[in-house]
């Protein structure tokens, strides 16, 4: 009768952080470079994302730019609409569709996120380590260079290694800067001299700074020491979710592969190659759900090509859940993913609603405070007004106010002879009369519903209330 071993790995790794040493001192890792099917699919995901970035203040729909946070001034601009503090609401439901869409995906596919899409991941390992496999070698190289005392070889690709992410650190701070203050902006920025901006200038060197220092030194420590995302992962994924694991029921028990040997074991052949490759130092192979494990599948290629060489078939390290990995089955939705996927469509089609249905001009009437009805010598009841209308496009409109309901009301602007004249992407104010006969008023409080025209043509509606005598 025979017995099916029990895997049970070292669970010690749990306890320390793989960057972090017995002493608490930073471990500096040397990751190989990676190669294989998945790394090249990644590397030209990569560039296509980076171009998209790079590109992206520049763009234009309806001469608007493709996305703009300027967060000082408190307009957004998302896929060419005008977002100002007034949709709020929209803002609030698209970013309850965005928590929910991270917490779906993180469910059914794990962290693919982190290893394939974060930017932090594909400016370091398809930028920065790039450069230096470039100027220093895969990582013996790497490690023997740091080692070995300074010389004039040592000191030139150093240089031009730190120049070159200053070079790009500086260019990634405009980027960003572009997104919040606009592609225009910037160009002015950088055209002006420096005196006429010193705050952007100050700005564009604390970013450079931080993208440096992310980039040159904390590194991987981003992922398991600062991302938000990485210290969720332990909450929402279950054994269903589906992320890089190491199949143990077909690896175990690891044994060197030695010449003319016959072998008993398990395909792994402990190469330590998945280790080798892996950016943030982790072993695969001690369990599936690792605080450091952003999914990258740096080590799948990797140990597919050793598998590939030892005559072996791939697929030891894949794209699994636990679960599969433990009882031999394929991946399957679970009833809390459909679940969450329905909440998520419904989530996405409110905020569709709202952006399809949202007005370009938005206008709000108030009553001006202290200010009680006039009765005029005609018999008719004058209430003053504030007017404010916001223009969330980018056109400017002549426009006109009507009073819709009740009929027979007229309004008389105050210190506007010429009208109003509503700017693009701006706000215009001013001050009104509205004008109503003693018979279009049935209570103390009466309902007023506003019109706002340009050429002719209904923008937007407003309501308000008129204050008359007790009838």
């Amino acid at each position: 009768m025979s017995t099916t071993a029990v895997y049970e790995p070292d669970e010690d790794f749990r306890n320390h952080l793989s960057t972090v040493d017995a002493a608490g001192k930073r471990v500096w890792l040397y990751p190989r470079k990676p190669s294989g099917r998945l790394y090249r699919a990644r590397k030209w995901l990569s560039y296509g994302l980076l171009t998209l970035l790079f590109a992206g203040p520049w763009l234009r729909i309806n001469e608007l730019p493709v996305l703009m946070l300027n967060l000082p001034a408190r307009r957004f601009i998302i896929f060419g609409q005008i977002f100002w503090p007034q949709d709020f609401f929209i803002l609030l439901v698209g970013a309850l569709a965005f928590v929910l869409f991270i917490i779906l995906f993180t469910i059914v596919y794990g962290r693919v996120f982190c290893g394939w899409v974060c930017p932090q991941t594909i400016f370091l390992e398809m930028v920065f380590r790039r450069i230096e496999y470039w100027l220093e070698g895969d990582a013996p190289q790497q490690r023997a260079l740091d080692r070995r005392p300074l010389d004039w070889d040592k000191l030139w690709r150093k240089t031009t290694k730190h120049a070159l992410f200053l070079l790009i650190s500086f260019l990634i701070a405009n980027t960003f800067l572009a997104y919040i203050i606009g592609s225009d902006a910037l160009v002015q920025l950088v055209t002006d001299p420096p005196t006429a901006h010193l705050g952007g200038l100050a700005a564009m060197g604390l970013f450079t700074g931080v993208f440096y220092a992310v980039f040159a030194r904390f590194r991987e420590q981003v992922c398991t020491i600062a991302c938000p995302y990485g210290r969720l992962q332990g909450v929402l994924l279950d054994q269903r979710s589906l992320v890089v694991a190491y199949d143990y029921q077909r690896g175990e028990p690891r044994e060197k592969l030695r010449k003319n040997q016959l072998r008993t074991a398990g395909d792994c052949i402990d190469c330590h190659q998945c280790v080798q490759v892996c950016p943030t130092g982790i072993d695969i192979r001690n369990g599936a759900t690792q605080l450091e494990c952003t999914n990258c599948t740096a080590c799948i290629d990797a140990c597919n090509n050793i598998m590939a060489l030892v005559e072996k078939p791939p697929g030891l390290i894949r794209h699994a859940s636990v679960a599969d990995i433990a009882q031999g089955t394929p991946f399957r939705f679970t009833g809390r993913m459909k679940a969450l996927s329905a909440a998520l469509v419904l989530v996405l089609a409110g905020l569709t609603f709202l952006l399809v249905s949202r007005a370009n001009v938005e206008a709000r009437v108030l009553r001006t405070p202290g200010q009680l009805y006039q009765k005029t010598g005609r018999g008719s009841i004058t209430n003053l007004y504030n007017l404010s209308v916001i223009n969330k496009t980018n056109h400017a409109y002549p426009i006109t106010l009507r009073v819709l309901e009740p009929a027979g009301g007229t309004i008389t602007l105050v210190g506007t002879p010429g009208g109003l004249r509503l700017p693009a992407q701006g706000i215009v104010e001013g001050v009104f009369f509205i004008e109503l006969p003693r018979t279009a008023l049935h209570q103390t409080n009466q309902p007023l519903r506003l019109g706002v025209f340009s050429g002719g043509r209904l923008m937007t509606e407003t309501r308000t209330k008129f204050l008359g005598p007790v009838q």
